[in-house]
């Protein structure tokens, strides 16, 4: 096991010339091919999970097919997305007054697969209006367990792996999850697996095992104790990271061109609304499965690694292909020309641009600054970007009364101005 995970670790870093050791504890220097291969599964099972019980497609579906009124589907992408990020800034203190916070991760990981568990049970004995308040509410819990998860994993992975292969270890794992996923999503759209009620049940109880095999496995990291000081209240160590944003500069930039690249992210349902008429969004579970997969498939890996190389290019890139990929939809729809595949191929685009922007800021974050700050600074930058993706909704109040193109517009403009806001961004890989 040990040479299967030295070799791993050696094709997928190129580090095949002794170890390199960067920013990490001394004692974590020769543990490292065994705790990326504890990453990188770990890792790549609970983005199948993730894959498997989309709240965008899968969860929808789901509530769509068994009765739930329609306005419960919209709260599916806030409870999800904003959920996991806002609790960070008071829990941070907390996690980061322990020694070891492999063990946060491992506790959040089951708590999510158990929620998911959960709405796969609900789906079995439950319909209207209550499986969908159920599922919400499971959904919450999950967000909330994911929110620690995300705080204690970026402060796992800066002093379990090295800086020049931390890009990598994510970046495989989401090509790998993607791969599963869009062998998923074909079966489905080919007709392999019908697309029914059960199948999705189905999918949903995989993703719940599939967390909590993650949970046992990534106990199997060897993390040394890393420094546990301000722990002592939560709310007066929040308003001392609150003050960061006067004090760094480089940390406001950061959260700058994070929220105008906040685009990527919101934009995959407008996108879709350009193409009314075409039978429905989730009428064809499998393509749009299929679609989003195939983004992640294809570009994750690639995107890791230039990140590693500089996450600031990959957010300036990123962010130039999120607008691209829109005006370009804009157009197709406006020329009305080929709607029927090229709006899908600018959507499988934009997906390949969200790839770069989650890949490329996460990066950045552990980058850009060493293990004393890295838990403060994450939770700081993902709590003011959850606010305004909660406030993102007002973006479908707009739509109502403008037209999804006005909206799709809009999106266009803030990933240029990402883009150029990247640009300003510090090439944290260099030191």
């Amino acid at each position: 096991m040990a040479g299967l995970q030295e070799d791993l670790y050696s094709v997928l870093t190129g580090d095949d010339e002794g170890r390199v050791c960067r920013d990490i504890p001394e004692a974590a220097c020769d543990e490292q091919p065994g705790n990326f291969s504890a990453h990188l599964f770990s890792l790549s099972l609970t983005k199948m999970g993730d894959g498997l019980s989309d709240p965008k497609i899968i969860l929808t579906w789901l509530l769509q097919a068994l009765g739930a009124p329609a306005f419960m589907a919209g709260f599916l992408v806030p409870i999800r997305e904003a959920g996991a990020l806002l609790p960070q800034l008071f829990i941070a203190a907390y996690i980061r007054s322990l020694g070891r916070r492999k063990f946060v991760w491992a506790a959040g990981s089951a708590v999510q697969g158990l929620a998911v568990l959960g709405m796969g049970a609900a789906g079995l004995f439950l319909e209207g209006v209550w499986v969908g308040g159920l599922i919400l509410l499971l959904l919450a819990v999950f967000s909330l367990a994911r929110s620690a998860c995300s705080v204690a994993y970026k402060d796992v992975l800066g002093k379990t792996v090295t800086k020049s292969a931390r890009g990598t270890v994510t970046g495989t794992a989401n090509s790998l999850a993607a791969g599963f996923v869009l062998l998923f999503g074909l079966a489905l759209a080919s007709g392999f697996l019908e697309r029914s009620l059960k199948v999705v049940l189905g999918a949903l109880f995989l993703a719940g095992f599939l967390w909590l095999t993650a949970a046992v496995a990534f106990l199997r990291l060897k993390e040394v104790p890393g420094a546990s000081e301000g722990g002592r209240n939560a709310f007066d160590v929040a308003l001392s990271q609150i003050g960061l944003l006067k004090s760094d500069a480089s940390l406001r930039r950061f959260i700058l061109a994070r929220a105008f690249l906040m685009a990527s992210a919101l934009s995959p349902p407008f996108l879709l609304m350009l193409a009314a008429g075409e039978g429905g969004a989730f009428g064809a579970l499998g393509a749009f499965v299929s679609a989003s997969a195939l983004a992640g498939f294809v570009s994750s890996y690639v995107w890791g690694r230039l990140s590693d190389r500089s996450s600031r290019k990959v957010l300036f890139l990123a962010g130039c292909l999120t607008s691209l990929s829109l005006l370009l939809a804009l157009l197709t729809r406006h020329w009305e020309v080929g709607s029927g595949w090229l709006l899908p191929l600018w959507l499988f685009v934009l997906m390949i641009a969200h790839q770069g922007v989650r890949l490329g800021r996460s990066t950045h974050i552990v980058d850009m600054v060493g293990e004393e700050k890295r838990a403060a600074y994450t939770a700081l930058s993902n709590t003011i970007i959850g606010l305004l993706l909660a406030a993102g909704g007002a973006f479908g109040l707009l739509a109502t009364y403008t037209g999804p193109g006005v909206v799709v517009g809009i999106f266009a403009l803030m990933g240029l101005v990402g883009a150029l806001s990247a640009l300003r961004l510090e090439e944290v890989q260099r030191d």
